[in-house]
């Protein structure tokens, strides 16, 4: 954990034009560095970090597009993401058993996203990520030492202390649904500060795309009806990209009407 924080910092210390290169040798983009969000054309305010993006499976097919600066990335970040992998298997079967459902089955893409946070010049203009709940099945998040991570809770935001050599797993959509509301997909932001950067790196799990998106069986009865409708994951992130920055306007769109 520490070796690849570490190897994360070292790639956002590299000069623009070098991440760039670094992120430009697979054809099909599967990894790739964006400022702000992926809709930075069109979106109304920035957020203030750079993110790396790359698929982790299959590991030996993915690894070849992976930045080969700093040297030691691939060699350290491979052996990372492959356990981190099996710790998120490994907690999919515990709400596989709590479900009735074999969510294993279910996951399709795996990718690994190292937010960068620079230093802010005026914190209050802006966020590090704005709030949002993950449209993955689970992230599991690396934090470095420095604070940023809140979550929504209770009808404010608190403040996620970094704990050395520990994971924060949170929950996201798709699980909400499945589990028809019973688990609650985390909101979370991230906040920006004037004098020292951040870096973290998110695990995330995620359904195939043609993996069908519903409230699991043992989750519904006479007293509990389905709370949110059934589509493929594929129209389901469609739809989570159109409300992105808007939590009630997305939970409509999935819920079934009344």
């Amino acid at each position: 954990m520490d070796e690849a924080m570490s190897v994360f910092k070292e790639f956002h210390a590299l000069s623009g034009e070098d991440k760039a290169i670094e992120t430009s040798k697979d054809p099909n983009k599967s990894c790739y560095i964006y400022p702000s969000s992926e809709n930075y054309a069109t979106e109304k305010f920035h957020l203030w970090r750079d993110a790396l993006v790359h698929n982790c499976n299959p590991l030996e097919e993915c690894i070849q597009f992976w930045p080969e600066q700093p040297p030691r990335y691939r060699e350290v970040v491979g052996p990372y993401t492959a356990e981190v992998r099996k710790l998120g298997f490994r907690i999919l079967e515990f709400f596989s058993q709590g479900l009735g459902i074999s969510l294993g089955g279910l996951v399709g893409n795996q990718n690994l996203v190292v937010n960068h946070y620079p230093p802010c010049p005026d914190p209050s203009l802006t966020m590090g990520l704005g709030k949002h709940i993950d449209p993955a099945f689970i992230n599991i998040l690396l934090q470095s030492d420095v604070y940023g991570l809140q979550v929504f809770k209770d009808e404010g935001w608190v403040v996620v202390e970094p704990i050395p050599n520990a994971f924060v797993v949170n929950l996201g959509y798709p699980l909400q649904i499945i589990s028809n509301g019973k688990l609650k997909g985390a909101e979370h932001r991230a906040v920006t500060n004037s004098n020292i950067a951040r870096t973290s790196a998110s695990f995330f799990i995620s359904p195939s795309h043609e993996t069908l998106i519903e409230p699991a069986k043992s989750s519904v009865d006479a007293s509990h009806p389905a709370l949110y409708k059934s589509l493929p994951y594929k129209d389901f992130i469609s739809k989570y990209l159109a409300n992105f920055s808007d939590s009630k306007a997305l939970e409509e769109a999935l819920r079934t009407t009344v």
